[in-house]
């Protein structure tokens, strides 16, 4: 009896810890590190339930599309979604920025006057302006501690490549980024720019001359121009600092 008694006592010290394995894992696999984290800023216009579970679903699916293509993009990113009124018919609707490398935090407005409001952004611009600002993060082009110096022409490349990686990988192009036959010369004069030149001007607004987004449109050319003459693909430029990428396109 006593001998019964030991060898069950025996069996259960064995399988004891094997219970506490399968549950540990069990509860590992229930609780993931989120990649992402998207939280609703609702000041004044809010987003409603549903609104927020499609939001949610197609920033968390373009964020492992992305980190697919860019395995050493940051973790925990903290998207910041913000429903606004503006007009963002040229950009599909949505809108964003990188704001910070450390923390990883991305900032991103949907326009609710675009075509049919917000699900219709959502539909059309949010999945570009994700891949568009998390190429950034991967790059460290960020506005407040951003990782690379003064300049058009840095500017010029780190937006030239986040779009051109956005036009590859979503097969979303839009008229505002295209380029023109006289792109050249474009690069030319950015290069030739002094290190204070208006970012509003030359990069993301209107120049005194009319031309608009010119480095968007720019770098976008020069992207394209260096995989062309290097035989690179987006993803290898993108390892790539700017001087690099201006070397290969030729410049």
């Amino acid at each position: 009896m006593l001998k019964n008694k030991m060898n069950i006592l025996r069996s259960l010290i064995l399988v004891i810890p094997v219970l506490c394995i399968i549950s540990c894992n069990s509860n590992a696999k229930k609780s993931p590190i989120a990649k992402v984290d998207v939280v609703f800023q609702e000041d004044s216009l809010k987003f409603t339930e549903s609104q927020k579970v499609f939001i949610r679903e197609v920033i968390s699916n373009s964020e492992e599309e992305v980190r697919n293509l860019l395995p050493n993009l940051p973790d925990s990113i903290k998207v910041i979604v913000e429903n606004v009124d503006w007009n963002l018919d040229i950009v599909n609707g949505v809108t964003g920025r990188t704001e910070t490398n450390y923390p990883p935090l991305i900032l991103v407005q949907i326009s609710n006057n675009y075509q049919g409001g917000v699900i219709d952004s959502v539909y059309e611009g949010i999945k570009s302006t994700i891949f568009h600002e998390f190429h950034h993060l991967f790059r460290g082009w960020a506005i407040q501690d951003n990782k690379f110096g003064p300049g058009i022409p840095n500017a010029m490349v780190n937006e030239g490549l986040a779009v051109a990686f956005t036009e590859i990988y979503t097969g979303n192009i839009i008229d505002v980024n295209s380029y023109p036959e006289e792109a050249d010369n474009w690069v030319k004069e950015i290069l030739a720019l002094p290190l204070d030149a208006s970012y509003a001007q030359w990069v993301m607004g209107e120049h005194p001359d009319g031309r608009t987004y010119i480095g968007y449109r720019t770098g976008n050319f020069l992207a394209k121009r260096a995989m062309n003459i290097s035989g690179k693909s987006i993803l290898e430029l993108s390892n790539l600092m700017p001087n690099e990428i201006i070397k290969l396109a030729g410049y």
